[in-house]
């Protein structure tokens, strides 16, 4: 099965080279698209070797619109089995491309796979070895990939790739489309790739859950209303802790007094509950706490997708690096 790779990256610097050359002599063609970098990254794709796409920077940048130049410089030419989709900031593991291409043959009804996708420096935050946390996904059948996956040609065809409207979880919106196709979503119990999310700052985390409650709202609002109940959810769970439970808060204290002040020890004793249920170590509680505060940064997410619907304004990138 022939293979074409697809990057997609801006001002990566040297985790772009890094990514670059763990790509070995697995892909028939490497595409990298470059969303406007100013430090060398598109002399870096050249010199490696890679087909350079610079997007119009008189539109605005999206994950989903920079896949989607990588989608199509691809059709020039004889389109290839399958697409390893990789941002560049990841390296990609040696063995992942071999064993990927195991599990597939014979399964034409899987278009996407993914494995184990690990930050590359935990250590360094406890945000990043919350995002660790996050991308340790069950194994098997899913409903959805992330960004890092291989997926099948005929697939994103099929669906018309990602859709460029979306400034956050154009993924898993693809992956649903596919779905509704009859197609599968895999999770390999293998490794993938390693990812440098490079959050050092609450600022940084902050801004990743306002832009996951964003998609978590525009997905609920495209899909909600279908079988899957997509996003519907992760948008109720953020509106109750980030907003409902404030505001009765508030009207309690009009209406009780300083008593309703109680109705807050629900978040601590949220934080105890999640904690323990994850071990209780130190990382445990950081984690639950940051969980639990994130939710006010999702509900802000979510509350600014639907002010921009309501005002028919364009939703513009959430960036927290």
């Amino acid at each position: 099965m022939s293979a074409a790779v697809v990057i997609i990256g801006r001002n990566e610097g040297q985790r772009l080279v890094a990514c670059l050359a763990s790509l070995g002599q697995h892909f028939e063609r490497i595409i990298y698209v470059d969303s406007g970098s100013t430090d060398g990254s598109v002399a870096a794709a050249q010199q490696a070797g890679a087909d350079v796409i610079d997007l119009d920077t008189t539109q605005p940048f999206t994950a989903a619109r920079a896949r989607n130049a990588g989608i199509e410089a691809l059709k020039e030419g004889s389109a290839p089995d399958l697409v390893q989709f990789l941002d560049g900031d990841c390296v990609l593991d040696e063995n992942w491309h071999d064993q990927a291409i195991s599990f597939l043959q014979n399964k034409p009804d899987i278009a996407a796979i993914c494995g184990r996708l690990r930050e590359r420096y935990p250590e360094k935050s406890v945000y990043n070895r919350m995002c660790d946390a996050e991308w340790d996904t069950p194994i098997g059948q899913t409903m959805a990939c992330g960004g890092i996956a291989l997926i099948r040609w005929d697939a994103l065809d099929a669906v018309g790739g990602f859709n460029p409207a979306l400034i956050a979880g154009e993924e898993p919106e693809m992956c649903l489309r596919m779905c509704r196709l009859g197609w599968k979503i895999w999770r390999l119990d293998a490794e993938m790739a390693r990812h440098d999310a490079a959050i050092t700052k609450f600022s940084q985390f902050w801004k990743r859950a306002k832009r996951s409650g964003f998609a978590f709202a525009e997905g609920a609002a495209m899909y909600g209303g279908g079988p899957e109940k997509f996003r519907v959810s992760e948008t109720r769970r953020a509106l109750i802790w980030g907003a409902f439970l404030p505001i009765l808060t508030i009207l309690g204290i009009l209406v009780f007094g300083g008593k309703a002040l109680g109705i807050l020890m629900i978040y601590p004793l949220q934080i105890i509950r999640l904690a323990v249920r994850d071990g209780a170590d130190r990382f445990a509680w950081e984690r639950a706490a940051l969980l639990t505060i994130g939710k006010f940064a999702e509900t802000q997410g979510v509350l600014t997708y639907f002010w921009q619907r309501w005002c028919g304004r364009q939703a513009k990138l959430i960036e927290y690096k």
